[in-house]
């Protein structure tokens, strides 16, 4: 069955050239589009769409009273915002994925309507994809009267072969944690849940464009007990401190006079697709601080991170994966899992407590 799609945006243009990305794939009807926030709650209550592409600066109801009144309501549409890239576009978007919405994109600032039309197809495409594969899995499971399995199944407490091999060996010295689609929320419940003195540095990377890292580490910060903060070039890491990679550029970890740890923020090329990219810092910390770190992998599409972990699991670093059930999109864990180089797999509410036990010494 296609996956519906309902397109809520005031400008007539983007409503055109949304519906038209949307057309062109496959397994996707539109059911309607609406030009306003009142119109769009309407159309949801008449036509039930599964998946909803919304504009955060509507008439009348802008895109933050949809969400609250669809988590009012019990909607379980699934919701991508449509965002400006700009700081307040960045603030909007941060607040909107904290009330619910599974993920965003951005909408095209310049170049002629066929540019633009790439450009979200590109954005827009693959997370369609990814978000109304989940939304069918869901319904799957909820109506059948038997456990389904949806992927290979993996004990929550059971050590992979690989990992075994390899578990933690010492407290790690920083913690790593690479995200993508679904991670603004993830880390939003993970983060909150270590302590101020944890006594190590946490360097993120979250697939984001720029503009975007800044408003996510303050929305983090305000709820955190550690310092969140988007991370500079030359900066020295300090403990308690938490480094988001800046959207749109590449962080690594290198080793500066007397051995202390410095960011490193370059302009690289994308890797898997991704700029940030996981597996650069992964890579960048496996060669210059091996045996020094603990490493998080959460929701996201594709499979960035999963090369870092096998050069990081060489020195035994502990690898935690964010479990399905829990995962917007369970590409990336599953891609490291399926690999063999992750020690547990846990639920978003479990892992804040394993990351504390490996940062003092009591993993697995």
């Amino acid at each position: 069955m296609p996956a519906r799609v309902l397109v809520a945006d005031d400008s007539v243009i983007f409503r055109r050239v949304i519906t038209e990305v949307l057309k062109s794939l496959p397994n996707v009807e539109v059911v309607g589009t609406a030009p306003n926030g009142k119109l769009t709650l309407q159309r949801i209550r008449e036509l039930k769409p599964d998946i909803l592409t919304l504009d955060m600066e509507m008439p009348e109801m802008d895109g933050l009273a949809v969400l609250a009144a669809l988590r009012k309501a019990g909607e379980d549409t699934i919701v991508i915002v449509v965002s400006s890239f700009t700081e307040r576009g960045g603030r909007l978007t941060m607040k909107a994925l904290e009330m619910g919405a599974q993920d965003f994109i951005t909408k095209p600032d310049a170049g002629s309507a066929e540019q633009s039309r790439a450009a979200i197809l590109k954005e827009l495409a693959p997370r369609v994809r990814a978000l109304a594969h989940r939304r069918e899995i869901q319904n799957i499971l909820r109506n059948s009267p038997q456990p389904v399995q949806t992927a290979r199944p993996v004990d929550s407490e059971r050590v992979p072969e690989v990992a075994q091999r390899s578990s933690c060996l010492a407290k790690p010295l920083l913690v790593l944690i690479g995200v993508s689609t679904g991670g603004p929320n993830a880390l939003g419940q993970i983060l909150p849940g270590l302590p101020g003195n944890i006594g190590v540095p946490v360097l993120v990377v979250q697939h984001m464009p720029p503009v975007f890292t800044q408003s996510l580490a303050e929305s983090l910060s305000a709820k955190c007990a550690l310092r969140v903060r988007e991370a500079s070039h030359s900066e020295r890491v300090e403990p308690n401190t938490v480094y988001i990679a800046p959207g749109g550029k590449q962080m690594r970890l290198t080793s500066a006079a007397g051995g202390s740890m410095t960011i490193d923020i370059t302009d690289d090329p994308p890797e898997n697709n991704c700029k940030p990219a996981v597996d650069y810092l992964f890579r960048s910390v496996a060669h210059n601080f091996p045996g020094k770190a603990m490493a998080v992998i959460l929701t996201g599409m594709g499979s960035d991170g999963t090369l870092g972990l096998r050069l990081l699991k060489r020195h035994s670093c502990y690898v935690i994966a964010q479990d399905e059930a829990t995962s917007v999109v369970f590409g990336m864990p599953k891609a490291a899992i399926d690999a063999g180089v992750v020690d547990v797999v846990l639920p978003t509410e479990s892992i804040a407590s394993k990351i504390i036990a490996s940062v003092r010494g009591c993993c697995p």
